[in-house]
């Protein structure tokens, strides 16, 4: 099932994707999960809505150098154990909304194409084998990063934290394996990146224990589970694409800082 949420008419709903429609639904995911929902009979086709970010996180869990090809790319050697960082809930946005360029801040700024896993369900000292249990579904994931500043600064937190750097969408995707799905990223509709999941160092179900054993997941929470080989900077005007086998395709635009 595809859910997704999305504005209409002035009010803003949780939806299910079937094709080109959006049907509206009653209840919500997070609360009532997937069984709860039921449609309301009001549609619309997607192209007729706006679609919002699919979840509202408290946070955003981030894996750094979880695919094999990428460590090789930047020359590091693979991690033992995932190499975590945070994104702020503020940097979020959804399709089709502008990528916002930290120009008074960064001259180089990378799309960094990720299959993020979003939570379904409390997860506190979470078993791997216990982790699906705990996961809604998965979403495309664009980690904006100003790759100048990541250099620079001993931390990730500036470099990954600026507003709009957190492109999530465009819905979540309930039934999906993420243990063998193909991730190609494309700038101006140009192929940059493809790389499947099998590439990953640690999986998402290894990725979710973990985390849960450092801090606790809410209903909502996304964990980006890091990005293949082929990252590369973008500029305003740019176009950049994440696209992932059985989910969709999410779409920002750059713009430059007013």
């Amino acid at each position: 099932m595809k859910l997704c949420r999305f504005s209409f008419e002035g009010r803003t709903s949780y939806g299910i994707v079937e094709g080109e429609t959006v049907f509206e639904a009653d209840g919500d995911p997070f609360k009532d999960g997937v069984a709860g929902l039921k449609k309301t009979g009001r549609k619309a086709a997607v192209s007729g809505v706006k679609l919002l970010a699919p979840c509202e996180p408290t946070k955003i869990a981030a894996i750094g150098l979880n695919y094999k090809a990428h460590a090789a790319e930047f020359n590091k050697a693979l991690p033992e154990e995932p190499m975590l960082f945070l994104k702020p809930s503020t940097a979020v946005i959804g399709p089709d909304e502008g990528i916002v360029y930290p120009s008074h801040m960064s001259h180089r700024v990378d799309y960094e194409g990720e299959l993020a896993v979003v939570i379904g369900k409390r997860a506190k000292d979470v078993a791997p084998e216990k982790a699906r249990e705990h996961i809604l579904g998965y979403t495309c994931f664009n980690d904006v990063t100003a790759r100048d500043l990541q250099g620079k600064d001993i931390q990730y937190s500036r470099a990954k934290g600026f507003d709009t750097f957190a492109c999530v969408g465009p819905w979540i995707e309930t039934d999906l394996d993420p243990a063998k799905v193909r991730i190609t990223s494309f700038l101006n509709g140009e192929k940059r990146q493809d790389t499947s999941t099998e590439d990953m160092i640690f999986d998402c179900f290894h990725l979710l224990s973990f985390v849960s054993f450092v801090m606790t997941l809410l209903p909502g929470d996304i964990i980006a589970t890091g990005t293949p080989s082929g990252v590369g900077k973008m500029k305003p005007g740019n176009t950049v694409e994440i696209s992932i086998e059985g989910i969709g395709v999410l779409r920002n635009i750059v713009v430059a800082r007013q």
